[in-house]
């Protein structure tokens, strides 16, 4: 398809679907016939053009997009005008200006899609809003108690959900501050309604030139990593699932801001940190050099950096000690921290220096300290990798006590942990070639 999911996606004056390329797997999907309203609302109010192959229905994947008949590469699939389109400059007259940077795109048109709940019948998106999902089907993990959180503790993504609640929490205690000037939209609306409007924008919106866009029909299509697009057919009904991939997201990420997670994510990555002890003799000339050549902070489509001391793997696709291997960063960091005398860490620095400030980046001369640094390394991957199979091992003992809702997250964990398990036992293999390597040297 022409839409190609990713945080980075601008969509043009109009959004055009036209199918790439397409595999066919078995799946249930029926026609969902809540939403008998939407599609012609869309056609005939909206000004929509859909291909008659696609409809509404319903998979494993929850609501979906179904394909009626089969699908061929360039066919013409959808066109979506920007006046169909929710984004903040939707919100009533001033309300968008009132606002202005103290909050962002998404708490705004969060905000708009309460306002048009609120208005029922009487909204002009009246029939979307009533096929977006309930609270209840969502399980983005900001939705999630305490002690569900607990099954993801051993992930960043722990961290992650507790400053994003906080931050959600921020945006809607800015807006009440404000309310008093548009209390009719605000009214009566606590926070779980706001975090709840705030999940189905970030799961279902894309960055564009009017801020955030919620484009109606185009976000009922289900996520594949596989490919840019896929369509999953059943044979019996004639109707397949119109999968698209929202971007080259982690099961961090799809689980945040999507509710989901997969139980094999070729994007799975894992943040590793490290620190320099306290009570290291040469702490202070090892934080001043690090500090000198410090790296910038760089973030993935998945909110992960590699900054300072912390770093984010993604999974070795090669164990050979050859090849690229865990990122330099990681390995800089950890040759610095494993000095043992002010002349090793001069040598690092005048080194840097010669090479463009890029610190430790070259192997170290002496092989044997070359080693110890990488065995360092691998000691704190091969701890992480304990912790994680102890709480897998944990979340596959509660497999008999929970069900339902609970058993679904505790399986959405389960794929995270697991998966962030291979990103490290990967990287473990790769230092410990790596060591052998140089002991064969």
């Amino acid at each position: 398809m022409l839409i190609t999911f990713s945080n980075t996606w601008r969509p043009p004056l109009s959004l055009l679907a036209r199918l790439r390329s397409h595999f066919t797997f078995s799946t249930k999907c029926y026609i969902d016939e809540e939403c008998n309203d939407f599609l012609p609302w869309l056609e005939h109010e909206a000004g929509v053009e859909i291909s008659s192959l696609l409809s509404i229905g319903k998979s494993a994947y929850g609501r979906s997009l179904i394909a009626r008949h089969p699908i061929k590469p360039g066919n013409f699939l959808l066109k979506v005008p920007y006046n169909v389109q929710l984004a903040p400059d939707n919100l009533p007259r001033g309300i968008d200006a009132l606002l202005g940077d103290n909050v962002g795109n998404v708490a705004k048109v969060a905000l708009l899609i309460l306002y048009e709940q609120k208005l029922g019948k009487k909204s002009k998106w009246a029939p979307y809003i009533t096929c977006l999902p309930r609270p209840e089907d969502m399980h983005n993990t900001i939705f999630w108690d305490e002690n569900e959180l607990k099954m993801i503790q051993q992930s960043s993504l722990h961290q992650k959900t507790i400053m994003h609640k906080l931050f959600v929490e921020q945006e809607f205690l800015t807006i009440k501050e404000a309310s008093f000037q548009f209390s009719e939209i605000i009214q009566d609306v606590t926070l779980e309604d706001f975090k709840y409007a705030c999940a189905l924008v970030t799961s279902r919106a894309w960055e564009s030139s009017r801020g955030v866009s919620m484009i109606p029909f185009a976000d009922f299509a289900n996520h594949s990593d596989l490919s840019d697009t896929t369509v999953l057919g059943n044979e019996e009904k004639q109707l397949s699932e119109v999968l698209i991939r929202y971007g080259k997201f982690s099961n961090a990420r799809l689980l945040l801001d999507f509710g989901f997670t997969l139980p094999c994510n070729m994007y799975d990555q894992v943040q590793v940190e490290l620190t320099i002890p306290h009570e290291d003799k040469l702490r202070q000339l090892k934080l001043e050099l690090l500090s000198r050549h410090q790296t910038p902070i760089l973030k993935d489509v998945n909110g992960f950096s590699s900054s300072e001391n912390s770093f984010a793997l993604k999974e070795v696709r090669s164990a050979d000690a050859q090849g690229r291997g865990i990122p330099q960063s990681i390995r800089a960091f950890t040759r610095v921290l494993c000095s043992n005398s002010p002349q090793e860490i001069n040598y690092l620095a005048v080194e840097a220096a010669e090479n463009d400030g890029r610190l430790a980046r070259r192997p170290l001369k002496d092989k044997s300290r070359e080693i110890q640094a990488h065995q360092f390394l691998l000691s704190k991957i091969s701890e992480l990798i304990e912790e994680y199979n102890a709480s897998i091992k944990s979340l596959e003992l509660r497999t008999l006590c929970m069900v339902g809702k609970l058993d679904s997250r505790r399986q959405m964990a389960q794929y995270l942990l697991t998966g962030e398990l291979c990103v490290l036992k990967s990287a473990a293999l790769w230092l410990e070639n790596y060591c052998a390597t140089l002991f064969r040297v």
